[in-house]
């Protein structure tokens, strides 16, 4: 019986500290930018861009005053067949538009077809309604630019919602 009483408060008392945890906001993970960083030298012949990307950690629900989060997924993707693109850097801000990070600052290759992704947790709604990404890139003149595409979704008991959107050229 002392058994059952000692699991139980063992039990509660885990459960308790969970309560007091902090929900975890979306991390970054350097080793995997650090992994594709490259140089770009200033001799190399790059036509370099920015893009701008809408996403939304949260939405409205019921009314202004109430909002529901959403985790964000950010596709960059290379379209390519055979040649690379560069990703110089990936800056994420909120509505009223400030920045809340810098995903990375140094350029990362992306192989010819390849997506890469950073992913906002649902806890994280530091971006608001009216988050957004700016994206500089930098391509060989005779290709496609890097296309940006994000993913946002949650899901409830039984009920779903999701929604995407589309990076454009600035």
């Amino acid at each position: 019986m002392k058994r059952l009483h000692l699991v139980g408060l063992t039990a509660v008392l885990l459960s308790l500290g969970a309560c007091n945890k902090k929900p975890e906001m979306s991390s970054i993970n350097p080793i995997n930018w650090e992994k594709r960083q490259v140089e770009l030298s200033a001799s190399d012949s790059l036509e370099y861009g920015s893009s701008y990307l809408s996403v939304y950690s949260e939405v409205y629900s019921l009314h202004q005053k109430r909002t529901h989060n959403l985790t964000v997924m950010v596709s960059i993707r290379n379209i390519n067949k055979k040649d690379p693109v560069y990703i110089r850097r990936a800056d994420y801000f909120n509505t009223e538009g400030k920045l809340i990070r810098t995903y990375f600052a140094k350029p990362v290759l992306i192989a010819p077809l390849e997506t890469i992704e950073i992913v906002i947790d649902e806890t994280d709604d530091e971006g608001g309604t009216g988050g957004n990404f700016l994206f500089d890139w930098a391509i060989d003149p005779a290709i496609h630019e890097p296309f940006f595409e994000a993913v946002m979704i949650s899901t409830v008991g039984q009920q779903g919602l999701s929604f995407t959107t589309r990076g454009v050229k600035i």
